[in-house]
């Protein structure tokens, strides 16, 4: 099964790699490989909450992500998503942004003399107004979690209380609107203050926005029982299908462009080439990304560790606030892989020795039996 999940995407990556060699010899090959390390280590809680997400769709659903997802994975946020934003800000046309991004300057020294910004500049330039958009709906996924009641607790004594005061109506918008006002104020610099409540905002009611529609279109049918799933995410029957499938498709897709963000912004630090992005980022690391959710899915890994859920909404939280922070201060990114990997480590490991006390306990009582650490 491990071969039928990750085969496509070894190949993929075998091939993305020939290319970048015949592109740009070994240091392109080198440069792919170090951003296939940057989006896999950025992304897996990333895998860990489609996951969440994916499992609740139907099979038609479940495939529509992982081919035409894909696509907008690698192409729309890899590739398309930095030219669309040069275009944007520096009021090139699509054409002339493309032929900046492949065809740069010498040096530095070249972009001044013209009197042009470059393509890393721009996009560079670009960045507060993108974290605070994907800080805040990030930051709106996790406080819908944590403020949510659930039968599980991983950290009891923070996530019981905050369960408790979150029966406050409206109150992950009050905390998400507070943060993005401290944010636009102390961080951002005078003349991005607008854009980056704006951009904010809208991060805001795109969650709402598609959340809400697919809680609307994931209302039971009559005499079916709705199941009662304690999530950040949609709210969700056994399998999604028809519009619920399709908002839940839609979610997955913000949600993924939002966790992308970092890493197609990191990206730069590395090499301003959008060719060597979109192979390292897209072809290679969003693929092995969608692998891992569907095998994450398919061995029923979140059922059997019951905190890894519990993990990957906290490095959630923990990636919302770096992206805030970022909007006026530079975060390294191998900072942001790290706290998401030992998040989702600790949850994991968590998981284990619940699974053993309960099997030490009762060898014949259900894993999936309801308990705290």
């Amino acid at each position: 099964m491990v071969l039928r999940i990750f085969g496509l995407s070894i190949a993929i990556s075998i091939l993305a790699m020939i290319v970048a060699f015949i592109y740009g010899g070994p240091e392109a090959l080198f440069l792919v490989i170090i951003l296939s390390i940057l989006e896999i280590s950025l992304s897996f809680d990333n895998a860990v909450i489609n996951a969440t997400v994916l499992q609740r769709m139907s099979e038609f659903w479940q495939k529509i992500f992982l081919t035409i997802g894909v696509i907008i994975a690698v192409f729309g946020m890899r590739l398309v998503f930095p030219l669309v934003i040069v275009w944007a800000a520096s009021g090139l046309g699509p054409v002339a942004a493309l032929d900046l991004a492949l065809n740069p300057p010498a040096d530095d020294a070249a972009y001044f003399a013209n009197g042009e910004p470059s393509y890393e500049t721009i996009l560079t330039d670009a960045h507060p107004q993108i974290a605070a958009f994907g800080g805040m709906f990030l930051l709106m996924l996790f406080l819908g979690f944590i403020f949510e009641e659930r039968e599980i607790t991983w950290l009891s004594w923070l996530e019981k209380p905050l369960a408790r005061i979150g029966k406050l109506d409206q109150l992950s918008v009050v905390v998400a609107g507070i943060v993005l006002v401290l944010s636009g104020s102390f961080l951002a610099a005078d003349d991005k203050v607008s854009t980056v409540m704006i951009s904010g905002v809208l991060g805001m009611i795109t969650y709402i926005a598609v959340n809400g529609l697919g809680e609307l279109f994931n209302l039971p049918e009559e005499g079916e029982e709705e199941e009662t799933a304690k999530s950040g995410g949609p709210t969700q029957l056994a399998k999604a299908t028809g519009k619920a499938g399709f908002f839940l498709f839609l979610y997955l897709e913000v949600l993924d462009a939002s966790f992308s963000f970092d890493g197609v912004i990191g990206a730069f630090a590395i090499t301003a080439d959008p060719i060597i992005i979109a192979l390292g980022l897209g072809f290679v690391g969003a693929m092995f990304v969608r692998s891992i959710t569907v095998f994450l899915v398919r061995k029923g890994t979140l059922s059997d560790y019951v905190y890894l859920e519990h993990g990957a909404h906290w490095a959630i939280g923990a990636l919302a606030v770096i992206l805030m922070v970022s909007i006026g201060v530079h975060i390294n990114e191998i900072i942001t892989g790290l706290v998401g990997v030992f998040l989702i480590g600790a949850a994991f490991i968590s998981s284990l020795i619940r699974n053993k006390r309960i099997a030490k306990e009762d060898p014949k009582l259900d894993e999936n039996t309801p308990a705290t650490v």
